[in-house]
């Protein structure tokens, strides 16, 4: 019995050669390529932390409801009253409600990155905590600065359309005063979310003090709530201009909020 060997052929081999080359080619870096040695720029990490805000769900949600709040109480509050409105006391609380919901985009940016396990790739693309955590600062205040400005807005041209006898007094200091708080409160939101590590955890806390402690607080001891509500500092700036008192109540939320956050984000284990 005679058994024959089937040797390979030439093209066999060249096939086979050509798949390996392409392979390898595939596989191994280009020769002379390097990897990138810095991370990205603070203007890039901050736009970068804009579009992450805004990719959720939770965020457009959050944002769409900063932007209608504002023209949707006008509304309420012309059907309710008739007509007769002050423009500052009406933008104050409209801009009272803008910030508390800027504030939940706040929180979602830090505390959210913790609840949904996307802080240890955050981390690993740019180790530095405080830079990112600066970053995410500076984004939340643009985010603020523009979803106010343009909830204010939209309440000013629903309050000139839909609200008869309107008093136009001082309404472009409170103008000014909600655009500000906006973005104030959007950085306290961030640096308590970092703080706390938890979405719900921080907002239901934040909400529990701004809208409960503090209330019974100021009906008890108005001259100590006033030096700790953020929220009412809002309405007295709007309605009476600028102020001492709200103006260093909100900045001291803002260090605070993003000192504690800072520091316990740096001391946390993010595996």
């Amino acid at each position: 019995m005679t058994t024959t060997l089937i040797q390979p052929t030439s093209s066999t081999s060249h096939r086979k050669a050509s798949a390996m080359s392409t392979t390898a080619t595939a596989t191994l870096p280009a020769a002379g390529s390097m990897a990138r040695r810095t991370g990205p720029s603070f203007p890039a990490l901050t736009g970068l932390e804009i579009r992450k805000s805004l990719s959720t769900r939770s965020g457009k949600a959050v944002a769409a409801l900063a932007v209608g709040v504002g023209p949707l109480g006008v509304l309420l509050a012309t059907l309710t009253s008739g007509g007769g409105v002050v423009a500052a006391i009406a933008l104050g609380i409209m801009g009272m409600l803008i910030a508390l919901v800027l504030l939940a985009l706040g929180v979602l940016s830090t505390a959210g990155e913790w609840t949904h396990k996307s802080v240890e790739r955050t981390y690993l693309l740019v180790p530095q905590r405080g830079r990112v955590l600066a970053a995410k600062a500076t984004a939340m205040a643009v985010l603020g600065l523009v979803l106010a400005a343009v909830g204010v807005g939209l309440a000013v041209g629903t309050l000139a359309v839909v609200t008869p006898d309107v008093v136009w007094f001082a309404a472009g200091q409170a103008v000014i005063a909600v655009i500000a708080s906006g973005a104030a409160f959007a950085v306290i939101g961030a640096g308590i979310g970092a703080a706390v590590g938890n979405s719900a955890a921080a907002m239901i806390a934040t909400y529990l003090t701004v809208l409960g402690i503090l209330p019974v607080v100021n009906s008890v001891k108005p001259e100590i709530a006033e030096k700790l509500d953020p929220a009412s500092s809002i309405v007295t700036l709007a309605q009476h201009g600028a102020a001492t008192t709200p103006i260093v109540v909100i900045s001291a939320w803002v260090v605070i909020s993003t000192i504690a956050g800072i520091v316990i984000t740096r001391r946390r284990s993010v595996a």
